[in-house]
């Protein structure tokens, strides 16, 4: 009886251990996931289709339908870009999120991750669910060193992806103020937002109102507007409410008195600061 107790013990202990190996070699090292709703893939990854346009070694496009214009190919997307297709682009909401690409499929892949950013849509890719047209950059960053142009050459390529927060150390929140902004008419592209990368919601507070914040609507892209339909006055505070996580936080008055349209102004708030 001793020693049938003694191998009971043996064989729990035996069975803890591997287990606990088991468990721990299951949570290495992964860039952070979104939101919980997304638990179902937490570690593992979704399969999608990819291609890529523009130049072999550029952002894609000149900006593309999210707005962000030249600065796709500058720092800190570096043309680590895509277009989306509809699942992904989400009419304009998906602009900014970030997601981790690899691919298997082909002998130039390196099967490691390269992380890019939704700055364009891509409405006729509908071949698969989930669609991914890369810039050449991000296209070429999943091959092995020095096998990009060959990969690229693949053209059309069964990769597997999974989103992940955006992180842009030492980058906060930027306003681009649209060209068409008048007095009584405000709209501007938020670029740079950490964490989920896409918005749910943006507010606007004028100087004068310290109470009431009014509800922007999405213009298209990344642009957000109010059309107040009388004069504003600023300086203006833009409350941002993250899409997945629906964190939010507020860059009290970012936009100063005497703004102008087609200038920049920079928030000293992102979400993960």
């Amino acid at each position: 009886m001793a020693f049938t107790t003694l191998q009971s013990t043996f064989f729990l202990l035996t069975f803890a251990a591997t287990f606990s190996v088991l468990l721990n070699s299951c949570h290495g090292f992964y860039p952070k996931l979104i939101n919980a709703s997304l638990a179902a893939s937490e570690y593992g990854w979704s399969p999608a289709g990819a291609t890529w346009y523009g130049s072999p070694t550029g952002a894609g496009s000149d900006g593309g339908s999210c707005g962000y214009g030249d600065g796709v190919a500058r720092a800190p997307f570096s043309s680590l870009v895509s277009a989306g297709g509809p699942s992904l682009y989400k009419s304009g909401k998906g602009c900014g999120a970030c997601y981790e690409v690899k691919c298997t499929s082909n002998s130039a892949c390196s099967g490691k991750p390269a992380t890019v950013v939704i700055t364009d849509e891509c409405p006729g890719c509908v071949s698969e669910s989930t669609h991914f047209d890369l810039s050449g950059t991000s296209f070429g960053a999943m091959a092995k060193s020095g096998q990009a142009e060959n990969l690229r050459d693949a053209g059309v390529l069964q990769i597997q992806y999974r989103k992940v927060e955006c992180n842009y150390p030492g980058t906060t929140i930027a306003f681009h103020i649209d060209s068409g902004s008048n007095p009584s008419y405000f709209a501007t592209l938020i670029e740079y937002e950490d964490g989920d990368g896409e918005l749910a919601s943006v507010d606007l507070k004028q100087a004068l109102d310290t109470d009431s914040w009014q509800p922007m609507k999405q213009s298209w892209g990344a642009v957000w507007k109010l059309d107040a339909g009388s004069r504003l006055r600023a300086p203006f505070s833009i409350r941002l409410t993250s899409l997945d996580s629906g964190n939010t936080i507020v860059a009290t008055s970012v936009i100063p008195a005497g703004w102008e349209p087609g200038k920049t102004y920079r928030s000293v708030v992102n979400f993960k600061v």
